[in-house]
């Protein structure tokens, strides 16, 4: 009861933190591509390290590795509240997202090896969401009403020391170190490469239209925040909603992107495209975990890789979005990502599922 609680809070400070500065990438940056560097350097931090906090989890037991975790995050915070040139605010997003990285692979190998894994999940992934809904809405306004643009980051900074400290209820999992390490490594990127794709895809998309409605819609750091708040809200009720109806994981995602690509194309027109993409991305998170839920050993690989790839798409994705509407048009950026969205619908239904 107490470890599932302190690692539901833990992820909540941690996503709370990361989004607190969305609102507000405008005070740090006037362009596009500037401001989806700093917004995707997170994410690159993130993707650097999550598979060797999956391996470190395997090898020394998960509980140091959550805490390490923490614990880089607590410095880049603070780091990120008296900092502004952007060059250096994207060093800090970077070293917040190491800090991510570590934590999410071991705590997601944990969730993943309990026994109501499926429901576990669901409340994982719904106190994520909750975090970035108040990291966006905190963020924006304190921002507004409080005249500090850092006020937001600050908050949940403080919120993740006192996570820390909550993870002395955790219970300890015990190490179990694997000789042959890249053999297995290989094997799982391998034999789950469709499903990689799918989350590098579908969960960056999230992140390129997180990033590009700031300077896209012109809208005010409370009302941006609100609006991209709606999209985790509806990633709350979708992973709850599918974590208990449990349908089959591929024909779940491979749906999900289909309607995904009209989401995104509805997005341009509408702010309520972002409820769609939120709950789909609910239903995508929840099916790739249950699918990888059945390699039963070497679960810090597994949750190290799904974290990579997911990672890897949030970075990539929306940094190639803000230089194609930079240098074009964002007709054109959204529909590029639509034409993403669309090929996982076709690349997942050529999975071949490992014996």
């Amino acid at each position: 009861m107490w470890d599932r609680l302190s690692i539901c809070l833990s992820i909540f400070s941690i996503m709370a933190l990361s989004n607190a500065i969305v609102p507000i990438l405008p005070v740090y940056a006037t362009s596009s591509t500037l401001q989806s560097a700093i917004y995707s350097a997170y994410f690159l931090g993130a993707f650097l390290t999550t598979l060797l906090g999956g391996l470190l989890s395997d090898k020394y037991g998960r509980l140091p590795v959550i805490r390490f975790g923490l614990g880089i995050t607590i410095i880049s915070g603070l780091l990120l509240t008296v900092l502004s040139p952007a060059i250096i605010v994207i060093g800090a997003r970077c070293l917040e997202g190491i800090g991510a990285g570590l934590f999410v692979a071991a705590a997601m190998a944990h969730v993943n090896s309990l026994p109501d894994h499926a429901k576990m999940s669901g409340y994982f992934m719904a106190a994520l969401n909750l975090g970035l809904v108040l990291g966006l809405i905190l963020g924006g306004n304190l921002a507004v009403q409080f005249h500090t643009s850092t006020g937001g980051i600050l908050l949940f900074t403080i919120m993740t020391l006192l996570s820390i400290l909550l993870s002395i209820f955790m219970m300890s999992s015990p190490a179990t170190p694997e000789p042959n390490t890249l053999a297995i490594v290989k094997s799982l990127i391998y034999d789950y490469r469709w499903l990689w794709y799918s989350s590098l895809v579908l969960i960056g998309i999230t992140g390129v239209v997180t990033s590009l409605y700031p300077k896209f819609s012109g809208a005010s750091p409370d009302i941006v925040g609100n609006l991209i708040a709606g999209m985790s809200i509806a990633t709350i009720m979708g992973v709850i909603t599918i974590s208990r109806i449990n349908p089959d994981p591929i024909i779940t995602i491979q749906i999900a992107a289909a309607i995904m690509a009209g989401s995104v194309m509805l997005t341009f027109i509408s702010p309520i495209g972002f409820f769609f993409i939120g709950t789909l991305s609910g239903f995508v998170m929840i099916a790739q975990m249950a699918f990888l839920s059945k390699v039963k050993d070497n679960q810090g690989i597994t949750m190290g890789l799904f974290s990579t790839t997911s990672y890897l798409g949030m970075s990539l994705l929306p940094f190639l979005a803000g230089v194609i509407a930079d240098s074009m048009t964002f007709f054109i950026a959204f529909c590029v990502t639509a034409c993403m969205a669309l090929t996982v619908t076709f690349t997942i239904s050529r999975y071949n599922c490992p014996n």
